[in-house]
C-alpha cells in the first residue's frame, strides 16, 4: 500500500517523539524542513528556544518560507539559525537543536554538543544521506548525538510515487594511452604524457606514501588528475550533444562547464542567473553547471542529466540525481554517469550509488558516433 507524505511525516514524528537524541533520514520530496517545524510545534511554549544548524545560510530560507506557508510563522521569533562553522560560538540556552543535513557534523562540533547534551538539551538530526559507516568521524558523531531512528529512502519515495522513477547508465570509459596531456616542469620544460601514465604515476606515489599527510596529498592529486583528463571531457561533450530534450551536465570545474556548453552556471559567470532562468523556462534546453546547482534548485521537466564525476560520495551524487526526480510521478528520468572503469573511479562510482536500487543501474559500453538520441543504449 502506497504511503502519502502526511503518513511518512507522521511516522517520522512518532519515531522521534519524546526522544532526547534522534536522527531521521528521509528522501527528497518528503518535506524534511516541514518535519522539523512540526516537531517544533509539538514542543512549542511561549518560552521555548530552538536552534537550527545547517551547512549554508541559504537553507535557512526554506525554514522561514515553510513556517509562513504552513501557518507556523509565529514560531520564527523563537528560532535562531547557525551554520555548522559558527555552532561552537552559540550559547547553550536552547531547548532543542535541529541539525539540518546532520552528515555535516565534524569533530569541531563535539565539545559544544556534549555541553548541550549535559545541560539536558534535545538534539534532532535530519538528512537525506545519513552516514552509513559508523567507524568514520561523521558516523561516530551522528550515531552518538542523533542516532538513526527512522529512514525513508529515495527508492521508497519512487515506489510510493512521491518521486518519479529513474534509470542510471554508467558509461565504462578507458584511460587514454595516447600522449595527449602536456606537462610542465618547475624549470619550464614541457613534455607530453598519457592518461594511463599520469594515473599510474599518482597511484605509485600514493602506494609509496610515508605519512598520512603525504597519502592525503597524493589522493587529492590523483582525483584532480582524473577529473581533468581530456578523454572524459571529450566523451562528455559528444554524449551531451547526443541527448535530446532538456539536459543538464555537471562538470568538475568552471572551465569545463564553459567548454561543454554555451550556457553555463557557476559563480564566475555573470550570466549564470539569466542562463538558469532560460533553462527553467525551456528557452534553452542545454545547461552546464558545477556544484552550486546541485543543491536547492528545482528545474521543471528536467528528464536527462550527465554527471562527469561521482566522488565516491552518495550525498553529492544524490543531490545531482535529485534534480531529475522532480517530474510527474509517472515520468522517467535518465541519468548518465561517466566512469574510468580501469581505475579507482569505478570504486568511487559504486560507492556513490550503493544506497540506490541496483536493478535501476546499468553499466554500458561507451557510445559510438551516432545521431541525436533520447536514451543512450
Amino acid at each position: 500500500m502506497k504511503k502519502t507524505k502526511d503518513q511518512i511525516q507522521s511516522e517520522a514524528l512518532n519515531a522521534i517523539a519524546n526522544l532526547k537524541k534522534a536522527g531521521i533520514e528521509v528522501s527528497m520530496g518528503v518535506g524534511k524542513t516541514l518535519l522539523g517545524l512540526k516537531d517544533m510545534k509539538s514542543n512549542y511554549t511561549d518560552y521555548c528556544r530552538f536552534l537550527v544548524v545547517a551547512p549554508k545560510v541559504t537553507i535557512f530560507d526554506s525554514w522561514k518560507d515553510d513556517a509562513k506557508k504552513f501557518d507556523m510563522e509565529y514560531m520564527l521569533d523563537h528560532i535562531n539559525f547557525s551554520t555548522y562553522i559558527s555552532l561552537p560560538k552559540q550559547d547553550l540556552d536552547y531547548d532543542v537543536v535541529y541539525l539540518d543535513e546532520c552528515h555535516s557534523v565534524k569533530a569541531t562540533h563535539v565539545e559544544w554538543l556534549k555541553a548541550f547534551e549535559k545541560k539536558g538539551g534535545r538534539v534532532i538530526g535530519m538528512t537525506g544521506t545519513y552516514p552509513t559507516k559508523k567507524y568514520t568521524e561523521k558516523g561516530k558523531i551522528c550515531d552518538w548525538f542523533c542516532p538513526l531512528v527512522y529512514k525513508y529512502h529515495t527508492d521508497d519515495a519512487v515506489e510510493d510515487k512521491i518521486l518519479n522513477d529513474y534509470r542510471i547508465y554508467i558509461h565504462k570509459l578507458s584511460l587514454d594511452a595516447r600522449p595527449i596531456i602536456e606537462k610542465t616542469s618547475k624549470d619550464g620544460r614541457t613534455w607530453m604524457t598519457s592518461e594511463i601514465k599520469e594515473y599510474a604515476y599518482w597511484t605509485s606515489r600514493l602506494d609509496g606514501a610515508r605519512s598520512p599527510k603525504e597519502e592525503q596529498i597524493c589522493r587529492i592529486q590523483r582525483m584532480k588528475a582524473l577529473q581533468q583528463f581530456p578523454s572524459k571531457e571529450a566523451y562528455a561533450k559528444r554524449l551531451f550533444n547526443a541527448c535530446q530534450g532538456k539536459t543538464i551536465i555537471f562538470a568538475n570545474t568552471q572551465s569545463q562547464a564553459d567548454d561543454l556548453c554555451e550556457h553555463s552556471f557557476h559563480s564566475n559567470n555573470k550570466n549564470s542567473k539569466d542562463n538558469l532562468i532560460l533553462f527553467k523556462t525551456g528557452e534553452i534546453t542545454k545547461l552546464s553547471a558545477v556544484e552550486q546547482l546541485s543543491e536547492g534548485v528545482t528545474i521543471p521537466n528536467l528528464k536527462t542529466g550527465i554527471i562527469m564525476h561521482a566522488y565516491a560520495n552518495n550525498r553529492k551524487a544524490s543531490q545531482k540525481i535529485g534534480r531529475m526526480l522532480r517530474l510527474n510521478p509517472d515520468d522517467m528520468a535518465t541519468i548518465h554517469i561517466l566512469c574510468y572503469a580501469n581505475s579507482v573511479d569505478k570504486d568511487w562510482v559504486k560507492s556513490a550509488l550503493e544506497h540506490l536500487d541496483q536493478s535501476k543501474i546499468k553499466w554500458v559500453e561507451p557510445m559510438q558516433e551516432q545521431p541525436k538520441i533520447g536514451i543512450i543504449l
